[in-house]
């Protein structure tokens, strides 16, 4: 079910939406490998005509499960935009499309959700990533990486004869 405003009850005063909305509605699963959208986005909005142009405020939160990039390990990262605003204009070239007097926000909502979206996930600042495996030993999870100074493999590029 899209976000969407029916331009005749604007006409008569301002709306308020609010709910949540499948994340299937967003088409946001594949755009990120490290990235799903298990949950439902949920909104909080006030919509206005404003001048001629359509005019909504308010908050978008949508709890996202992320893998770390550092270390793999799952979390959850809260994507919240507590002042997000949309200016779309009715008329003129750049004019957002109406259907039987409705006017459906969701693209808008998707495209600021896409632009909010962590860069680079990773589950603390401190994380290091994962610990490269000892000879004839198994990786644990959660293991981290360490800076090794051996000096075996330089050692062993200096005897190269070129």
């Amino acid at each position: 079910m899209p976000i969407e405003v029916n331009l005749r009850h604007l006409e008569e005063k301002d709306l308020v939406l609010q709910g949540r909305l499948p994340a299937a509605e967003l088409d946001l699963d594949g755009v990120d490998e490290m990235i799903r959208a298990p949950h439902p986005l949920e909104y909080n909005l006030r919509v206005e005509l404003f001048e001629g142009s359509l005019l909504a405020q308010g908050r978008l939160e949508l709890r996202l499960a992320c893998e770390c990039v550092r270390c793999l390990k799952a979390f959850v990262h809260v994507l919240e935009l507590a002042d997000w605003t949309c200016h779309l204009p009715l008329r003129g070239e750049d004019s957002i499309e109406a259907r039987y007097d409705c006017v459906d926000l969701t693209p808008q909502v998707r495209e600021d959700i896409l632009l909010a979206f962590p860069q680079y996930p990773v589950c603390d600042i401190e994380c290091r990533g994962l610990r490269p495996a000892a000879p004839n030993s198994q990786l644990q999870a959660g293991s981290v990486l360490r800076a090794e100074t051996e000096g075996s493999v330089w050692a062993e590029l200096n005897k190269l004869k070129l």
